[in-house]
């Protein structure tokens, strides 16, 4: 891999905007196949923790299309699973006249991936065969010498929702850091699954946190744009690799040739994105649906969920579905939040929850990772 460009001209600076009142990314959510199978894989495989599954979510008026985007007689099964010690991790099942049953490959706009910050990547391989018919794409790889992130060992493995996993180790310092003050988050310095740092799972061998959440985008420059000047992601450094190689793009799961391009941002207090953009041509160019597997969003906790959602709306390209609403009864109840359809294809919703006196916390010890008293520049 060679840099994209001169490290040097790519020294990021904190965005001049950014959402009103957000504190920090909520959850990542994601509609996958089957959500026993989800859940099962993210609890007993990764170390997640359930903390709650709502009743099925269904209406028979226009409800779903104009808060969700989705077709008017859909329905959907959501759980929460706490993914370790920052990350909520959102699971949705949908049933929809619609819906695409097949998932998007990493190369297609709109595909998602999670990233898991382990010690040892070898061991974490070595963990997930044993918990489940789930195996790598290839060999564990170490970027190599003139990328921002040389020395990082990765390897991709599957997942019952038909998309990869990464697991990442990473040296005490990386290139690009001699170039910019921002940084990757982590690694934090235990696996937990409650703000007190409590042991409540059996995480992978040396798991530490969830590393990143990566994106396939249709324009790269217009995509780390958004996350910048109006999401107020920093960007840590941009990057290329050469898809040639048939060993890389397998490792990836993607067909060989042209050139893979990336953006790294720091997101908020507690989270990065990586974003891609693959060349090959006949890749699906329009962004999941909220209900196809493999549809997606991205939940910003925020202190007035009107006026963020308002700021989102005024953006070039941005439209907000229906109008925020607060969940009047049930384990979320109290939740005020709207999701806004973006114009690079992303969902994003912003949410206010009331940590600590949900209705759900009533029936399990098991909780939501709050925003508490952070805020999105705290580092």
């Amino acid at each position: 891999m060679t840099t994209d460009r001169d490290a040097s001209a790519a020294v990021p600076t904190r965005a001049a905007r950014g959402v009103p009142t957000a504190r920090r990314v909520d959850h990542m959510a994601l509609t996958v196949p089957d959500l026993d199978d989800a859940v099962d894989f993210t609890v007993r495989v990764l170390g997640g923790e359930l903390v709650y599954r709502l009743p099925p979510l269904a209406h028979d008026d226009d409800w779903m299309r104009e808060h969700l985007d989705v077709h008017p007689r859909a329905a959907a099964e959501i759980a929460l699973v706490r993914l370790g010690p920052t990350t909520n991790f959102e699971l949705f099942a949908y049933s929809s006249p619609d819906h695409k049953a097949s998932p998007p490959r990493p190369h297609d706009v709109g595909s998602t991936h999670l990233g898991l910050y382990v010690t040892d990547v070898d061991a974490a391989v070595a963990a997930v065969r044993e918990r489940g018919p789930w195996h790598p794409y290839g060999p564990v790889r170490t970027t190599p010498a003139g990328h921002p992130a040389a020395g990082t060992r990765w390897v991709r493995v599957t997942t019952p929702w038909g998309m990869p996993l990464e697991l990442r180790a990473a040296p005490a310092s990386l290139p690009y850091e001699r170039h910019t003050p921002a940084r990757r988050f982590g690694p934090c310095e235990r696996w937990s699954n409650r703000d007190e740092g409590s042991a409540t799972a059996d995480p992978l061998p040396g798991a530490r946190n969830v590393d990143h959440l990566s994106y396939t985008v249709a324009d790269l420059d217009a995509a780390e744009a958004f996350f910048t000047r109006v999401l107020g992601a920093e960007l840590l450094y941009r990057a290329t690799a050469d898809l040639t190689d048939p060993a890389l793009a397998q490792a990836l799961g993607v067909p060989p040739g042209g050139t893979l391009h990336q953006a790294a941002l720091r997101m908020g207090p507690t989270d990065t994105v990586e974003l891609n953009h693959y060349p090959h041509p006949g890749t699906r160019r329009d962004w999941p649906r909220n209900s196809d597997v493999g549809g997606n969003h991205l939940a910003l906790y925020v202190d007035d969920v009107d006026a963020a959602a308002a700021y989102l709306a005024g953006q070039p390209g941005c439209t907000m579905l229906a109008t925020p609403e607060t969940i009047p009864a049930g384990p979320l109840a109290g939740d005020r939040w709207v999701y806004v359809r973006t114009g690079i294809g992303l969902y994003v919703e912003v949410v206010h929850m009331p940590d600590g006196s949900l209705p759900y916390e009533r029936d399990t010890p098991a909780r939501r990772r709050t925003a508490h008293s952070t805020r999105w520049w705290d580092r």
